[in-house]
This record gives C-alpha cells, structure tokens and sequence, in this order.
C-alpha cells in the first residue's frame, strides 16, 4: 500500500502536469500561503530561488520538481520562472542596479551539501533576461555560492573558500588532519572588459582558528582529511561595504560578525563570537549566523559617529544540509535582528527582533531584507519559508516555498522583495484547444510584467479578425470562443498605455485532450492558496 502511494505521489508531481496549458513543460512550485498578504507589504515581487533539501530515492522524489530563481507575486502567481536560463544549480538570487541598469543576478554550479559550500560563477541578465556577463573569481579561485554583493556602480563582493594545507595539530587534529579553509573575500569590477580584482582579504592572514566555535573533531565543520573535507573554520557567507571602504564580514562558524579595514585588511571590530569587542545587549546575542548588512540611514539624527546599525540573520542553529551531522542550536528558533553598536562605549543594543510564526529553527541559510517602507522580509533557510514584517515585528505575510509532499525539505538560500519590470526578447506562447463547447486560447509571457490586455485575433483566413480581449490577471491568460473552431490564432500584448508591446506566433487548433494520469490538476489556470 505504501509503495502505491508513493507511485501516485510521484505520477502527479515527478513531471509538469498542464499547469499552464500554454506553457506545459513548466512545473514551478506553488507557494503554500499561511498568513496572506496585508494591504501594507511592500510593493514589488518576491525573488527566491527554492531546491530540494531531501534527496530523491527511487521511490521519493521531493521538490521542487525544477529547482530554480523564481519571480513571484504575493498571492503565488508565477511572474518568471528561471528553469532554463540557469541551467545548473543557482542560487542566492536577486536584483540590481549595475551602471544604472536593473540586472538580475543568481550564482550557478556545484553544490556541496555536506558543508553548504558552493563553486562555480556569478551569472547576471539584463531587463530582457539575456546574459549580460558571466563574473569569476580573480587570483585562479572558485567563486562560492554564498556571496554576490553590487557595493557600487561598477564594483561587487564576492567569496571563496580555499582549501589549503596546514599544520592542524594544535587545534585538536591528528596528523593526517591537514586541511583547512582559507575564507576569503575579493572585491572585483563588474566591468565586461576588465574584471579587474580590487582587494583580495584572506581569513588565515588575520584569524586564528582558535576563534572557530566547531572545533575540527568530529568535524561539524569538517574533518580535514582532504581538500574537499577540509575544515571550515571561519566560513564568511556574507559582505558587505560601507561608504569609507570598510568591509562586514559574517563569520557563521566564529559565530561573529567582523568590521575589516579596507586599506590594510586589519580587523577594526568583532561582534559575538570568542573575541566579541561588545559588550552584548539582551537578545543581541547570535550563533551561525548569515546575511548581515550596514544600515547607516537608520542611525538617528542625535546619533554620534560611533554609532552603527548592522541587520543579520540569526540562524542559532547549525547541521549538514545533507542530514549527515546531528543539529547544534543556541536559541530556540532563529530569528532577523537589528542591532546598534556603540564603539565609544563598546555596547551592542537589539533593536528589532524579528521571530518566526511557526517556531522555525533554520540550520543552515537564511537572509533579513530590510525594505524601502521600514518592513523587513526574513527568509528562514533551511526551514523552506519566507515573512514579511513591520517594523514593529506584526507578520503581514507568511509563506511556504511549495506545497503538499514537494513541500517535504525544500529550502531557499536567501528571499527578496524587489520592484522589477520585466520585457522578455522570447516569445509569448500561445495555444489553441478545440473542445466540445468551442475554442479555448491560452497564452503566456514568462518573465513579462508590463502586459495589461491580451487582444485575440482569428487569422484563419487573409483578413485578420477581431475575437476579443481578457485582462491579464496572472501568469497565463484564456479566451474561450463559444460554439466555433478557430483554425488559427494570435494575440496582442498591450500595456497600460494601449502600446503593443508584442505580437504572438500563430497558433493552429489543436484537440483538448487530457494527459494519462494528469488528474484534477488539469483545471489549475492560478495557483492554489
């Protein structure tokens, strides 16, 4: 019995099941709402790039069925789906501005799941969703899956994890122990002809591993035996810049956030971890951590130059995304935190909070937004779900990354909220299906934001004739015309302006007919809440 479950289970989810008819190799996940938007989210669309954190079986196959960065609105409806233009595993997807223009940017490579590291490259499109530019790490690295951060016009962060061998000994190990992590960040030109690294820090030159809070056995962290298991000591998975050239480092496995100097490399601060240079507020406290960010437009008018405003995302809790190691927490779930830090009298103040409606403890991943409003979006990791907030901590919105049994173990690395506009170069597709009671036109524009109306002409014959319009709600758009078969179809994309924006390909009559145990999913036009 238990196997003819699974059997239908994955009859139902394993492949794309119609859910849009004019787009039938699409099978994005469909977001499981539990707290539905408020009429004071921000604006914009969610950017998330959810996989599965369960691997398949020959008889359990978990989602996503195609794990890739993903355009939603808030109520689950399809914006873009990036299966295909990333075509490996990606991750850490997002939007921004680089020489003035809006870009989308997503890492793609090999994924090591053991220790969440990641090695590959950073690849960016344009408004069209055309590669632009395809970034790599300088000196011979691998650019990491952690870290693509624009600090500037022309200018982006970005990490590496260097293994390198080393005299492991005084940190507990044997002598065949000999690899450790190198963590290291390089600031680089985005330009396309140059690419140019600027600045290049390495953990080793100016941390010791005895600051590491997973120590080498029994190896958390890493065992050291060889350059693919080597110990991952510090782990940098976030940076950013400020205005004078400084640097934030999270430090996940130091448990420690670090300010870098950004002319010398020398640390300026650590906050937490074994060395903190703070003395900790209640509730600033925070283990293997993520995602942490300067905010310098929230200090207050009185504030004094010592002042500085830092989010990070507090996983406290930590464990191999493969399940291999047994889970460390330090807190009793995660949560997204603002902190003040005083470097003149050395205190660290919470002053946001930001805690999960379900209890969820992420341990691994996980990212704080905070956003043009004053909200602040939380995306839980690991735990696979993704809060909006107001500033004073009441949920707006709460939602899972997929649903039913693909919603077993999904994960999602960071969560965005962006304002995008979108003009796809491919076409929208189109399709004519001939039923009992007339034609049915479905049509769909991946990527397309600007489409307000759908016009519909029959071009059966020379002359083109009018059919009709329908406004464009969600991801796929129908037109059904009663009593009549029309042999051959297009439409027009008009935006709110009444510009056409774009002209589909003729689409021939074809019989509506329902796939071999599709099942109730057929009917599914926008997605279920």
């Amino acid at each position: 019995m238990k196997l003819y479950i699974v059997a239908a289970l994955l009859s139902q989810h394993a492949v794309a099941d119609w859910q849009f008819k004019s787009r039938p190799d699409l099978a994005p996940p469909r977001l499981n709402i539990t707290i539905p938007a408020s009429s004071n989210v921000e604006q914009g669309y969610l950017f998330v790039a959810p996989f599965a954190g369960f691997p398949d079986t020959a008889t359990e196959q978990h989602g996503p069925r195609q794990a890739a960065p993903y355009i939603f609105r808030d109520n689950g409806d399809l914006i873009w789906s990036g299966y295909g233009y990333y075509s490996i595993w990606a991750t850490n997807f997002q939007a921004g501005k680089w020489n003035g223009e809006d870009v989308l940017f997503s890492f793609e490579g090999d994924h090591n799941p053991g220790y969440g590291h990641g090695h590959g490259h950073t690849t960016i499109l344009d408004q069209h969703y055309e590669t632009i530019r395809e970034l790599r790490a300088g000196n011979h690295k691998l650019t990491d899956k952690h870290e693509f951060h624009i600090v500037s016009d022309d200018t982006a962060v970005i990490q590496v994890y260097q293994p390198v061998p080393r005299d492991l000994t005084p940190w507990g190990a044997s002598e065949e122990q000999q690899w450790i992590v190198n963590a290291i960040f390089q600031d680089i030109e985005l330009s396309i002809t140059s690419g140019k690294l600027l600045f290049e820090w390495a953990s080793l030159d100016h941390v010791s591993p005895d600051e590491a809070i997973l120590p080498i056995n029994p190896g958390q962290a890493g065992s050291g035996y060889n350059s693919s298991d080597a110990w991952d000591y510090f782990h940098i998975n976030s940076v950013d810049k400020n205005g004078d050239g400084d640097y934030l480092l999270s430090a996940r496995d130091a448990c420690s956030v670090h300010k870098v100097n950004g002319t010398d490399g020398s640390i300026i601060w650590r906050l937490d971890g074994k060395r903190s240079s703070f003395s900790l507020g209640k509730g600033v406290k925070f283990c293997f951590q993520h995602h942490a960010r300067f905010h310098p437009g929230l200090k207050a008018k009185d504030d004094e130059d010592d002042v500085e405003i830092i989010s990070l995302y507090d996983n406290s809790a930590h464990g191999s995304e493969d399940g291999r190691n047994n889970e460390v927490h330090t807190a009793p779930t995660s949560s997204g935190k603002i902190i003040k830090l005083n470097t003149t009298s050395w205190t660290a103040e919470l002053q946001h909070g930001y805690y999960p409606p379900d209890n969820l403890r992420s341990k691994s991943q996980g990212s704080t937004q905070l956003l043009p409003n004053g909200n602040v979006l939380v995306n839980w990791g690991s735990s696979g779900a993704l809060t909006e907030y107001d500033a004073n901590g009441t949920v707006l919105f709460h939602t899972y990354f997929d649903s039913g049994y693909l919603g077993l173990g999904v994960e999602n690395y960071r969560g965005f909220r962006y304002n995008w506009t979108g003009i796809p170069n491919e076409e929208p597709a189109i399709v004519a299906l001939e039923n009992k009671i007339g034609t049915t036109i479905y049509l769909s524009w991946n990527g397309d934001t600007e489409t307000k109306t759908w016009r519909f002409f029959d071009v059966s014959r020379s002359k083109k004739k009018y059919l009709g319009e329908a406004q464009r709600t969600s991801f796929e758009t129908s037109l059904h015309v009663a009593g009549k078969s029309v042999a051959h179809v297009v439409a027009e994309a008009i935006d709110a302006k009444g510009k056409i924006l774009r002209e589909t390909g003729s689409a021939s009559l074809q019989p509506e007919t329902l796939p071999a145990k599709a099942g109730a999913t057929l009917s599914c036009s926008s997605p279920p809440q």
